[in-house]
């Protein structure tokens, strides 16, 4: 396969990028900033928040590989609570989706497109993640709003110009290449950091309970996409990718403290404005359509990820300003 993947200096871009190539898969990525974790395939730098009708170079001139099968669009503003402060981040992220789907309808590519669990919603609303349960009406934030209405402008285009696309729906992956605290403040990293210098950790919602998925195991299901999309067996899906079992925060923290051999000073406050408190995927559909089986349990997942980021931070020193 020859994939362009945006959003490709991101956690789960490198990865994905990283294992394609390992497959022996041409990638291309974009980004709006380099990879700080590798070198490995090429990045064209760019904003796709601003308005055109190709990937281009500075000089203007068309940039992307001939011959795609087809595109990855990772390319998001991720934080919740901060798209709840800076709402504006959540309309870039539906023009970035809309530059990227009239970038494949153009070149006649189909289109993976990461969404996330929060278009669901609390549901402490209603009782099922099953795919088609999500609406507007549970929109909890301007983040999530921007997720569900670019699913929607994917839907649109698949009804009008027949692009093909899948939509994944991911929840709370973390492990390696997602400890760049500096760029994004992400929960895992950031308490593995900070109970490994023994500091104290803030749990927003003591009962909060999410579902984790270790990298790998959503690697392995977007591969499985990607393939059938090429092939043509699949299209036009929309599927959950998570392990399908719930962790509070505190546990997660305590398997951390466990890794770390320390433990952890917990202090609880409440859940942010816009976060959902409640959510484990039915990934009953992933099952069947993409062969999915998520082989890590957050219990075995949060030592692989303390002993990467320690690793990395042994030959990358995190810098004062990274640390809060």
């Amino acid at each position: 396969m020859r994939v362009l993947i945006t959003g490709s200096s991101g956690q789960i871009g490198t990865n994905l990028g990283l294992k394609l190539q390992e497959q022996g898969h041409y990638v291309f990525g974009v980004d709006i900033r380099p990879n700080t974790w590798t070198t490995q395939f090429e990045t064209l730098l760019q904003d796709l928040s601003f308005p055109f009708a190709d990937f281009k170079d500075g000089l203007g001139q068309a940039v992307y590989p001939p011959d795609l099968d087809v595109v990855v669009h990772f390319a998001a503003h991720a934080k919740v609570h901060e798209l709840v402060q800076k709402p504006h981040r959540s309309l870039e992220n539906i023009t970035m989706t809309y530059n990227v789907l009239e970038f494949c309808r153009q070149n006649n590519v189909p289109i993976v497109f990461s969404s996330s669990r929060e278009v669901y919603g609390d549901i402490h609303r209603y009782i099922t993640t099953e795919e088609s349960s999500a609406d507007f009406a549970f929109t909890e934030s301007p983040y999530s709003a921007s997720k569900i209405s670019s699913e929607a402008l994917a839907y649109s285009y698949a009804q009008c110009y027949g692009l093909r696309y899948l939509v994944f729906r991911f929840s709370n992956v973390y492990g390696r290449y997602d400890n760049d605290l500096q760029r994004m403040s992400r929960v895992i990293p950031k308490f593995i950091g900070q109970i490994s210098r023994r500091e104290p950790i803030i749990v927003y919602g003591k009962d909060k309970v999410l579902d984790f998925t270790y990298v790998d195991d959503c690697v392995a299901g977007v591969i499985n996409g990607l393939v059938l999309l090429t092939n043509g067996s699949e299209a036009n899906q929309t599927i959950n990718l998570a392990y399908g079992e719930g962790n509070t925060l505190l546990e997660m923290a305590q398997y951390v403290g466990k890794a770390l051999g320390i433990e952890p000073q917990i202090q609880i406050a409440s859940s942010r404005v816009g976060e959902v408190t409640h959510y484990i995927a039915d990934i009953a559909k992933a099952r069947a359509l993409l062969n999915y089986q998520p082989q890590t349990p957050l219990e075995e997942g949060i030592p692989k990820a303390v002993k990467w980021c320690l690793d990395w931070w042994d030959k990358y020193p995190l810098k004062t300003d990274d640390l809060h």
